[in-house]
């Protein structure tokens, strides 16, 4: 797979970013055409805190935007009984646009603080 390098420069900008504070856990985020998954990633100890993606969904229904809406409130809700709350965001090479905002919305609404 050939990524451009225009993506290569965004991933490389919002990585640079995220890891000026690695003690805060990071939501990262990676998206296909047809699912969205989400994990929290504890950095400092190289650990996957909590995971879900819209295979776990258990009613696909609703466009995509919906369902990654759908996968952040669940991600939110599955971090707050692990008592994460605040996290850092990591949509990786994607904008924040579409499916990606709506699931970092969905995890706000879920009660996580970015």
């Amino acid at each position: 797979m050939i990524i451009h390098d225009t993506k290569i420069r965004r991933l490389r900008r919002v990585r640079a970013k995220i890891a000026t504070n690695a003690t805060i856990p990071r939501l990262s985020v990676f998206r296909s055409n047809r699912h969205i998954w989400a994990q929290i990633i504890d950095d400092k100890h190289g650990k996957t805190l909590a995971a879900f993606s819209t295979k776990n969904l258990t009613k696909i229904s609703g466009t995509k935007i919906e369902q990654a809406f759908e996968v952040g409130e669940n991600i939110g809700k599955i971090a707050l009984e692990k008592k994460i709350s605040n996290i850092r965001f990591d949509r990786g090479l994607y904008k924040y646009h579409g499916r990606v905002k709506a699931l970092a919305e969905g995890a706000r609404k879920g009660g996580l603080i970015f």
